[in-house]
């Protein structure tokens, strides 16, 4: 159940009072992320990004379960604050700040809250703020907790009060390592009490250490508070890895300090302003104010996700969760890229940065297949190289990702316009790709060339020749690699165009562009053939592109996910029907919603939040379908929106490199 909202917030807070369904919303900062639970003071996982082990003996790479740093218990009058001895129970997201408050009355004794932040500004750590309203005199006892995953192996507890010249900092330090060993994991945390200005030991409550068990350390403090007294606390936790560290539980240590001994106004300032430059970026609609959340909570999910300085990229569950294992897949070049390019140039480096990073194994994976330049695995980890099960066809046979990657890499020169970038990064991933093509390509009898044996974008058809995705993403990469030769000053290699230009294609007799050589009207899994429309413009005739939709908008699987509705959408949109694309738009979304905050499901029949993938979809339609803009060579322009009537107006701001403002309003139309 939500509960109201001030005018000034509407539209950056979702709130919510106790439900019978939970899915929570993640706080995170790109490299951790802290999904919080509604049960007081619990949160349910910590994800650390980018950092790998063995999901099984013989099984691939999984992302971190991270040590959970983010819990409490607390105490009063030697009762156990829980779900059955509290009211008022609400929790509110704030996205314009990245944090999540909690708050509730305990008993007749205390009214609480606590909010939550993964530190923008310390992007290894994470910050819970206390406060606490005495109703009665009362007895507190608050506990910390550093929770080790059982999977772990040889936790190490310890507590230490470490001393400066002139400060005393209580440090309590849990050191383990992975599962398999692949990694070392350090962690620690301490209190903080905001009411005491000294840091000297005599002036604070003492502080007890515990080890519960071999995976639950702890530290406490007791303190008494008279009635009507307010008590402010808080519990700031850091984690690092060997991923990132050599000195993992040192580097965890400083981070804790640097917290502890910076006043709460400046460090929290710090992370608020770093979301106050990201949101100079947004979408505003006028009209519609659920609409706007919507769009705004898939937003916020991918600046939460990703950092403009960590050349990594982001998962289809981001991090929330381990699902797919965390690994990177077309989710991002495809599907959050671009909405992402369009509003942060620099999260949108670190993404390509992250292949580019990743170039020499992508051509090792190519001559291991027998074939040339760059071949990019279907999911992808720290490491590069491909991490999908080897049960799993998609790893061995899915190769538009290499096309899609090659296609970001152009799309983001278009619009950043950064020559140098593309000399150094850009155009060498860009030539491999194309060299790759020209080696997967099949030259036929009548001069033209297939790729076969492939798996598309449906992959509910594994094992196709000439999926048309796949053909048309390659024709696409070929073409791009031979316009970035031109820009950077090289002749480009003329077997590219060429072959470009021979791919196949295959139709129906009436013209319908068929999904592969053999398609004969089965369901689909997601969008594949439309995706030849937008986002690659190669078929751009209206009348092939109204029978594609026609065709294979009632073969889209209920149970498949979130995207394949909203090229449709997009399409929709740009053809003008502004109705249907937003009927469109509505199913893409709205079925996989969870309550009470919104997060996003991958399909209407899952609860796996959040997933990434689904936002980038959704803002594609807002972006390139109602907001009529378009990425091309001469960078973002806006062509003909397309409002649907349930919005008044829909602006973009801070797009581009320029931060331009685009607009549009709706167009009331009436029948002759």
């Amino acid at each position: 159940m939500s509960i109201p909202i001030s005018q000034e917030n509407q539209g950056w807070q979702i709130s919510s009072s106790k439900t019978d369904t939970y899915t929570g919303i993640v706080l995170a900062n790109g490299r951790i992320g802290i999904l919080p639970e509604d049960k007081p003071f619990r949160t349910r996982s910590i994800i650390l990004n980018n950092v790998y082990e063995k999901e099984s003996q013989n099984g691939v790479s999984k992302i971190l379960l991270g040590m959970n740093f983010a819990n409490l218990e607390l105490e009063i009058d030697g009762i156990k604050i829980s779900e059955e001895n509290i009211s008022d129970f609400h929790q509110t997201l704030n996205m314009k700040e990245a944090s999540f408050t909690t708050t509730f009355r305990f008993l007749d004794k205390a009214k609480i809250s606590y909010t939550i932040y993964s530190l923008r500004n310390v992007q290894y750590s994470g910050y819970v703020d206390v406060n606490i309203n005495s109703l009665k005199n009362i007895s507190l006892k608050a506990t910390g907790i550093i929770e080790t995953p059982k999977e772990y192996s040889e936790p190490r507890h310890s507590f230490e009060v470490l001393e400066d010249l002139e400060t005393t900092m209580p440090i309590l330090r849990t050191i383990a390592k992975t599962r398999f060993g692949r990694h070392t994991v350090g962690t620690s945390a301490t209190f903080i009490w905001h009411a005491i200005n000294s840091t000297r030991e005599d002036q604070r409550p003492a502080l007890v250490h515990e080890n519960v068990s071999d995976y639950d350390n702890c530290l406490s403090f007791k303190k008494e508070l008279k009635k009507g007294e307010e008590f402010e606390f808080a519990w700031t936790g850091a984690e690092c890895t060997t991923q990132d560290f050599s000195d993992p539980q040192n580097e965890s240590e400083r981070f804790v300090i640097f917290n502890l001994l910076t006043p709460r106004e400046e460090l929290l300032k710090g992370h608020k302003t770093l979301w106050k430059d990201l949101w100079e970026s947004d979408i505003i609609i006028e009209g519609n104010l659920q609409d706007q959340l919507d769009v705004r909570l898939a937003i916020y999910h991918l600046y939460a996700f990703s950092r403009g300085d960590s050349d990594l990229s982001i998962a289809p569950m981001g991090l929330s969760s381990q699902n797919y294992n965390g690994h990177i897949f077309w989710d991002t070049e495809l599907w959050m890229f671009p909405p992402l390019l369009l509003l942060n140039q620099d999260i949108a480096r670190s993404l390509v940065n992250y292949r580019s990073n990743r170039l020499e194994k992508a051509k090792q994976r190519a001559i291991n297949f027998g074939y040339k330049g760059a071949m990019f695995p279907w999911e992808s980890d720290d490491t590069g190289e491909e991490a999908t099960p080897s049960w799993a066809l998609t790893g061995t046979f899915e190769h538009h990702i290499t096309a899609d990657v090659a296609i970001a890499f152009w799309n983001y020169y278009r619009v950043t316009q950064n020559l140098d970038w593309l000399k150094k990064n850009g155009y060498p991933l860009m030539k491999e790709v194309a060299d790759f093509w020209l080696s997967r390509a099949v030259k036929n009898d009548d001069h033209s060339y297939s790729i076969k044996n492939v798996v598309g974008a449906n992959e509910f058809a594994p094992n196709v020749d000439d999926n048309a995705f796949t053909n048309g993403a390659a024709i696409t990469a070929l073409e791009f690699a031979a316009m970035a030769a031109i820009k950077v000053g090289e002749t480009p290699n003329p077997k590219w165009v060429e072959v470009a230009s021979r791919i196949k294609l295959h139709k129906f007799p009436d013209g319908t562009t068929k999904e592969h050589s053999e398609y004969g009207g089965d369901r689909i899994k997601q969008a594949d053939v439309n995706l030849l429309t937008y986002p690659l413009n190669i078929i751009n005739d209206e009348i092939t592109i109204e029978k594609d939709l026609k065709y294979y908008e009632p073969k889209l699987a209920e149970e498949g996910p979130a995207m394949g509705l909203s090229i449709f959408s997009v399409i929709h949109a740009r053809l003008g029907n502004a109705e249907t694309a937003y009927q469109l738009y509505m199913r893409s979304y709205k079925p996989n919603k969870r309550p009470p905050f919104g997060a996003l499901a991958e399909c209407a029949t899952s609860d796996n939040p959040y997933f990434a993938t689904g936002a980038g979809g959704l803002l594609q339609v807002v972006l390139f379908g109602f907001a009529g803009l378009d990425i091309t060579d001469e960078g973002i322009v806006q062509k003909k929106p397309c409002l649907p009537k349930e919005w008044q107006s829909l602006t973009v701001k801070g797009a581009g490199v320029k931060k331009r403002t685009y607009k549009a309003k709706a167009v009331e139309f009436s029948k002759p």
